[in-house]
C-alpha cells in the first residue's frame, strides 16, 4: 500500500483538521496522563505541572467537544466527584503517539539553540 500524503495546507483537509485539534500546548500530554485510565482533575494538575485549572477545564471541555474524553460525575452534590476518560477515539491514539516516542527517542534534539 503506497503511502498517501494529503495537502495538509487545504483547511478542508482532514488531516490538517486532526492536527489542529491535538496542537492544542496540553492535549498531547493530557492524553498520555489517561492512557493510565481515568483520572481526577486534581490529579491532571498534579501530573501535568505548570498547567493552570482554568486552562485545564477548558483544554478538557475542548477535548470532551472532540470526542476525545468523557466526562463523568459521580457525586452531583458539593463536593463533585468528576473524572475524566479517553473514549475509544481518544484511545486510538496511543499507537501513532507511541510511534512519535520511538521517532524522538531515535532523533534526539541535540545542539539546537532554542533561545
Amino acid at each position: 500500500m503506497a503511502l498517501i500524503i494529503p495537502d495538509v495546507l487545504e483547511e478542508s483537509c482532514t488531516t490538517r483538521q486532526a492536527l489542529e485539534r491535538l496542537a492544542a500546548k496540553w492535549r498531547i500530554l493530557l492524553i498520555y496522563a489517561m492512557l493510565d485510565g481515568p483520572q481526577r482533575p486534581a490529579a491532571l494538575r498534579r501530573r501535568l505541572p505548570g498547567i493552570t485549572q482554568k486552562v485545564l477545564t477548558e483544554t478538557l471541555r475542548g477535548m470532551a467537544f472532540d470526542g476525545l474524553v468523557e466526562r463523568h460525575v459521580y457525586k452531583e452534590t458539593a463536593p463533585q466527584h468528576i473524572e475524566y476518560a479517553l473514549t475509544e477515539l481518544g484511545k486510538s491514539l496511543e499507537a501513532p503517539l507511541a510511534a512519535i516516542c520511538a521517532w524522538a527517542t531515535e532523533h534526539p534534539v541535540t545542539g539546537v539553540d532554542m533561545s
